[in-house]
C-alpha cells in the first residue's frame, strides 16, 4: 500500500511524495489517517527554515527521529483508523479510532504503543488538539497559578488559547490575555480572558491593566506566560511581572535569539524565568504523575473545553502548501488549520 506524505523541502517549500508502506509487522498497525493538526509555531519555524540545524527533532516521539534538515517529514497530531495488524496484536484493535503523534501523512505504520485511543464519543476534531492540550496543561503545572492571582497570557494561538481556558477555570483575581491579531483576542474572550489586549509596549499595556482596576498602581502580574513565539515578547512579559513573579516561558524560538535587558527591574524584582517543554514533567510532580496520568486530564479537558470551534480552515492534504501559504502570510485570519484526508 502507498502512503501520501508532506515533507519540508527547503524554506517556505513543502511538497508530497507517494511511498510505499511496508505490511505492519509484529506489535504493529497500519492507521488511514482521518485528520491530522498543523502546529503553526514549530511548524512555521520548519516551514521557514529558522529550525536549529544541530537539535534532534523529538528524542521522546520515534516517528519524529533524527535532526532537524531538509527535506523534514513533520507533523505530530494525527487522528485516524486502524486498518490492519501485524501479528501478535489483539483483533479489538482493528476499526478503533486513535491518535498518534505522526508526520502529516495519508497512512501510516506504528507500534501498537504509540497508539493512543480515541475516549468513547469523543469526535476526531476534538481528539486532534490532544497534544496541544497536554502542552497547555504542562504550562499549568510549571507555572502553579494560585487562587487570587494576577496572570497575563503573551499570545494568542491555539496553545495560549487553550492555556488561557485552563486558566479561566481558575478562582484568579484577573486574567488578561495579548495577542496582535482581533480574531484571537475576541476568541480568547470567548474562552474566559477578562479581557484580551492588543501587544504593544509594555508602558501601554500597563496603563490599561491600570485602567481594569480602576486606576490603581498596577504592581505587576503574580504570573506570566510568554507563548506567542516571539522572542522579543518576553522582554515585554518580564516587564509586565511583578516582584518575586513567574515568568512561564514556552515559546520555542527555534534559531531566532532573545535579546534582554536585565540589568533593571528584573534584577532587583528576584523574578523567576521558567523553562516548560511538554517531553517532560516538572520533577516536582514526577512522584505522582506520568504522562498517562497526564493525557487523562487532557482527554478530559477536550471534553470539557472541546476546542474543535477554534479550527478556522480545513485543506485536504493535496493542498497543504496553501495551507502553509495562509499560516505565513495572513497568520491574522487563522487560529487553527487542519488537514483532512480521503476516507
Amino acid at each position: 500500500m502507498n502512503s501520501l506524505i508532506l515533507y519540508f523541502t527547503a524554506p517556505r517549500r513543502v511538497s508530497l511524495r507517494v511511498e510505499g508502506l511496508p505490511d505492519p509487522g509484529p506489535g504493529e498497525a497500519r492507521v488511514h489517517t482521518r485528520l491530522s493538526a498543523i502546529s503553526s509555531g514549530s511548524e512555521l519555524l520548519i516551514y521557514r527554515g529558522e529550525f536549529p540545524e544541530d537539535m534532534a527533532v523529538d528524542e521522546t516521539i520515534t516517528a519524529l527521529s533524527g535532526k532537524f534538515a531538509y527535506p523534514q517529514a513533520y507533523g505530530y497530531s494525527s487522528v485516524g483508523e486502524v486498518a490492519e495488524l501485524g501479528a501478535g496484536v489483539d483483533p479489538a484493535w482493528l476499526g478503533r479510532k486513535v491518535f498518534a503523534f505522526q508526520p502529516h501523512a495519508s497512512a501510516f505504520v506504528a507500534p501498537i504503543e504509540a497508539l493512543i485511543l480515541l475516549p468513547d464519543g469523543l469526535p476526531e476534531e476534538e481528539a486532534v488538539f490532544l497534544p496541544n492540550m497536554e502542552t497547555a496543561i504542562n504550562f499549568l503545572m510549571d507555572g502553579a497559578p494560585l487562587i487570587g492571582e494576577q496572570v497575563a497570557v503573551l499570545g494568542q494561538g491555539i496553545v495560549g488559547l487553550l492555556t488561557t481556558a485552563l486558566l479561566a477555570r481558575f478562582p484568579l483575581a484577573s486574567l488578561v490575555t495579548l495577542d496582535r491579531y482581533p480574531l484571537r483576542r475576541r476568541a480568547s474572550v470567548d474562552l474566559g480572558a477578562q479581557v484580551s489586549l492588543e501587544a504593544g509596549s509594555p508602558e501601554a499595556v500597563s496603563e490599561a491593566l491600570r485602567a481594569l482596576q480602576g486606576g490603581r498602581a498596577y504592581p505587576g502580574a503574580d504570573l506570566v506566560y510568554e507563548l506567542s513565539g516571539n522572542p522579543a515578547a518576553l522582554e515585554q512579559a518580564i516587564a509586565l511581572c511583578g516582584f518575586h513573579g513567574r515568568v512561564v516561558i514556552g515559546s520555542w524560538y527555534g534559531s531566532k535569539p532573545a535579546s534582554l535587558d536585565l540589568g533593571g527591574r528584573f534584577h532587583r524584582g528576584r523574578m523567576r524565568l521558567i523553562s516548560s517543554q511538554v517531553s517532560s514533567l516538572t520533577p516536582e510532580l514526577s512522584g505522582r504523575w506520568d504522562k498517562t496520568r497526564r493525557f487523562q486530564v487532557a482527554w478530559e479537558m477536550l471534553d470539557a473545553i472541546k476546542p474543535s470551534r477554534l479550527i478556522t480552515q480545513r485543506f485536504p492534504i493535496t493542498q497543504a502548501e496553501q495551507a502553509y501559504r495562509l499560516l505565513n502570510d495572513n497568520p491574522g485570519e487563522t487560529i487553527q488549520v487542519v488537514l483532512t484526508y480521503d476516507a
